[in-house]
C-alpha cells in the first residue's frame, strides 16, 4: 500500500472525527468509521480497503478509542460496575466468536451484517425513552439475564464487522434495560472496551489487520476520544440521545 501524505491525512481525519463522536455519545465509533474507511479513501484517489481490512482496522482502533473514553469517565460516578460485569463478560465471548469467524465470510456478507446492525441501532434510537433520566443513579436496576444474552448477540454481530457493539449497546441499554443516559454512555464505553478485546484478537489471529492505517487511527483515537468524552459530560442529555 502506498503510504503518501494524503493517505496519512485522510486516515487520521477519519479516525479523529469518528473517535470524537464516539467519546461524546459513548460508542466505539465503528458505525461511523466503517463506511468512512470503505468509501472515502477512493474519493481522494487512494487505494480502497477491502471489507476484511476495514473491519480489522476498526477493531484495533476501537480498542484504543474506548480506553481514552473510559479513562475520561473514571471519576465521574457514572460507571455501573454490575452492568459492566454481566454485559462485559458476555460480549467478550461473542465478539471473539464474531471476529474469528468473520474470516470465513465474504466481503458482501460482512457489509450486509454491518447494514443490519446499523439499521437496528437507528430504529431503536427513535423509540421513546421517557423518564429514564429521573432514576437516581444509586437506584438503577436491570434484568441480568436479558442484559447478558443481548450483550452476547451484539458481540457476535459487532465482532464480524470489527466494531465493539456500542452503537447497539447504547440504544439497548436506554430502551430495553432503562439505564439513565449518562450512565449508559459511560458504562457502554467500558463494555465496548471489553468487547474490543475479543474482536481485536479475533481479527489479528486471522490476519485481517492492516497495521499502518490501524496505527494512524489509534493515534487519532487517543487524541480525540477523551476530548469527545469531556464534551459529552457537559452536553444536555436530550441532545446526546438524539
Amino acid at each position: 500500500m502506498d503510504v503518501s501524505l494524503a493517505f496519512l491525512i485522510v486516515i487520521f481525519l477519519i479516525g479523529f472525527v469518528g473517535s470524537f463522536i464516539s467519546g461524546m455519545v459513548g460508542i466505539g465509533g465503528s458505525i461511523i468509521k466503517y463506511p468512512m474507511l470503505l468509501y472515502l479513501p477512493p474519493l481522494f484517489g487512494l487505494a480502497a480497503f477491502s471489507a476484511h481490512e476495514v473491519s480489522g482496522i476498526s477493531a484495533v482502533q476501537v480498542f484504543f478509542a474506548t480506553i481514552g473514553g473510559v479513562w475520561a469517565y473514571r471519576k465521574s460516578g457514572y460507571l455501573n460496575k454490575s452492568l459492566i460485569l454481566y454485559m462485559g463478560a458476555s460480549i467478550l465471548v461473542g465478539s471473539f466468536v464474531g471476529g474469528y469467524g468473520s474470516k470465513l465470510m465474504s466481503e458482501g456478507t460482512i457489509n450486509v451484517v454491518y447494514g443490519i446492525l446499523a439499521a437496528l441501532a437507528a430504529i431503536m434510537m427513535f423509540v421513546p425513552k421517557k423518564g429514564i433520566d429521573d432514576i437516581p443513579l444509586d437506584q438503577v436496576t436491570f434484568n441480568k439475564g436479558v442484559a447478558a444474552a443481548l450483550a452476547f448477540l451484539i458481540g457476535v454481530g459487532s465482532g464480524i464487522v470489527g466494531a465493539a457493539g456500542a452503537f447497539l449497546l447504547v440504544p439497548v441499554m436506554l430502551v430495553v434495560l432503562k439505564i439513565p443516559t449518562r450512565m449508559t454512555i459511560a458504562t457502554s464505553l467500558a463494555i465496548t472496551f471489553i468487547s474490543s478485546i475479543g474482536s481485536t484478537f479475533g481479527k489479528i489471529a486471522t490476519g485481517q489487520v492492516d497495521y499502518i492505517p490501524a496505527l494512524i487511527m489509534v493515534v487519532a483515537s487517543l487524541l480525540a476520544s477523551p476530548l469527545g468524552a469531556k464534551a459529552g459530560q457537559k452536553m444536555n442529555t436530550k441532545a446526546l440521545r438524539s
